[in-house]
């Protein structure tokens, strides 16, 4: 029989260099090589007032390193960083072997506050000197990540009132059973005990749902909407996703697309993207030249931005929804897409189908515009040159009775043919919006071969940015509250990614 040499796991005391776990070429080398000798991290050591009188205090050299060195390795929880500084040699090799308890980890995160855009903005002009920063393509996209508060515990301040009083009614309810179940003695003290517990929660929840109520006034969008409040966190918002509504932020990232560093990064608590494109530019606008081309997405795309980008002179490309329709290398993409379940005709039964009515585009205008043709071929004469609405000029023309009442198109031209008589339409005129130009120059640049071209290097600058964070950072949550301290956890993630592209170019 074969004799092998015994496999002892027993403790031991082993002989371990702190210093020669961190090798060249690795993150945590470029992590403390970059905290020591390339921060300037003066603000936090203004934060003590210790050197005379009062106990020593954990370095913020060494508590950086150690959030920074967790979120690389996906450990988000401070508890989990906690354990991972008294039993991963990497960690006690950055730390010195400090060993900090979870609640001074949270804490220097919690109030690392405004120093993070100083700590950011440092670390960029290092990846700028590596010559990592190309300038040529600034791609702006934005993830929707859940927040640390309750779905449930979101809506209007009508709505919030309409819970709270729900949740004392339920709380009645309970105490009428439980004194129903008194006069017949038929529970046991266990059962009263979870009772009670559940009546104070149901009374607490309510009372705080009031308090918020009564404490911050509602929010409202710039059309002056209410828009949803939550209780746990306010500055978080609903969002849809493609995997269902969350509560959650909207971080933001504009990438350099030679290297993929991050150039600027936000968090905004609001379902739309649209206001943060111009805040993400001038963000990014340091470390631009005069050629940098700015691409995102649709998401982006708004009149107000258009033209506030002509008027600031900055090359873009915005997409917007349609531009995949009038490319022609798409044309036929409909023949892949998943038929419409027949079943999920909302529908009455013997209702049918209503088709899409004519729309002002479907009328021809002579030269003169002193009438219109419709789509039947009948003309509709000019019933005013010079209306307006909103700030915009139409010219309206109207049908007669002669040519409209025996028309056989009715249905399809009148959204009340029963009761409307004859059809009117409204055809705007061009350029009566400086933005209307502006939204026409950007379909022109993007439907170009040269627009198209480099429009599509978009994707590959960015979304590998936010695989990398959400996949292998493991970023699936936010923990922290408030949009500050979020925006903070964001970009020490973003700080994360950037320290890694510097660790591959052997920084030194």
């Amino acid at each position: 029989m074969a004799r092998y040499k015994v496999v002892d796991r027993n403790p031991r005391l082993l002989p371990v260099v702190l210093s020669e776990q961190i090798q060249p070429g690795t993150f945590e080398f470029a992590l403390d090589h970059l905290v020591d000798n390339e921060l300037d991290l003066s603000a936090l050591d203004e934060r003590f007032r210790n050197d005379e009188c009062g106990a020593s205090a954990y370095d913020p050299r060494v508590m950086l390193k150690i959030v920074l060195l967790g979120y690389s390795r996906g450990l988000i929880s401070s508890r989990r960083i906690e354990a991972a500084c008294m039993h991963n040699v990497q960690f006690i090799a950055l730390s010195g072997d400090s060993q900090p308890s979870y609640t001074h980890i949270a804490k220097f995160v919690r109030e690392l506050g405004d120093e993070i855009h100083s700590l950011f903005t440092q670390v960029l002009l290092t990846c700028d000197r590596m010559g990592l920063i190309g300038r040529e393509m600034f791609a702006i996209d934005g993830v929707k990540l859940p927040a640390n508060a309750s779905k449930e515990r979101s809506g209007t301040h009508a709505e919030l009132v309409h819970r709270a009083n729900r949740l004392d009614k339920a709380a009645r309810r309970i105490i009428e059973v439980h004194r129903q179940q008194d006069k017949t003695c038929s529970q046991h003290d266990n059962e009263h005990q979870q009772r009670q517990v559940r009546i104070e929660a149901l009374k607490n929840e309510s009372q705080v749902t009031r308090d918020f109520v009564a404490r911050n006034v509602p929010r409202r969008n710039r059309k002056g909407q209410e828009l949803k409040s939550n209780v746990t966190d306010p500055d978080s918002a609903k969002m849809a996703t493609s995997k269902g509504v969350i509560q959650g932020y909207a971080a933001q990232a504009a990438v350099d697309s030679a290297q993929q560093i991050i150039v600027a990064a936000d968090v905004t608590g609001s379902g739309s993207e649209q206001a943060m494109l111009l805040p993400m530019i001038q963000a990014s606008q340091a470390l631009a030249c005069r050629d940098t081309l700015i691409t995102a997405d649709a998401g982006y795309h708004s009149k107000e931005n258009l033209q506030a980008l002509v008027e600031l002179n900055v090359m873009a490309l915005i997409a917007d929804n349609p531009m995949r329709q009038r490319d022609e290398r798409l044309a036929g993409q409909g023949k892949h897409k998943v038929k419409a379940d027949p079943l999920h005709d909302k529908r009455r039964a013997g209702q049918a189908r209503r088709l899409g009515l004519y729309r002002p585009q479907d009328f021809t205008v002579s030269r003169d515009a002193g009438h219109c043709i419709c789509p039947a071929g009948q003309k509709l004469y000019s019933n005013g040159n010079r209306c307006t609405i909103k700030g915009r000029t139409y010219h309206r023309y109207t049908g007669t009775q002669k040519v409209c009442v025996p028309c056989q198109d009715r249905s399809l031209c009148l959204r009340h043919p029963q009761t409307t008589v004859v059809r009117q339409v409204a055809i705007f005129k061009k350029n009566a919006d400086p933005s209307i130009d502006a939204i026409n120059a950007m379909k022109q640049r993007i439907d170009s071969a040269e627009g198209r071209r480099r429009y599509s290097q978009r994707i590959g600058a960015v979304e590998p940015v936010f695989g990398n964070l959400r996949r292998n950072k493991r970023l699936n949550r936010f923990t922290l509250r408030g949009l500050n301290k979020v925006g903070t956890q964001w970009r020490l993630f973003c700080l994360v990614h950037n320290i890694e592209k510097l660790a591959r170019c052997e920084l030194q």
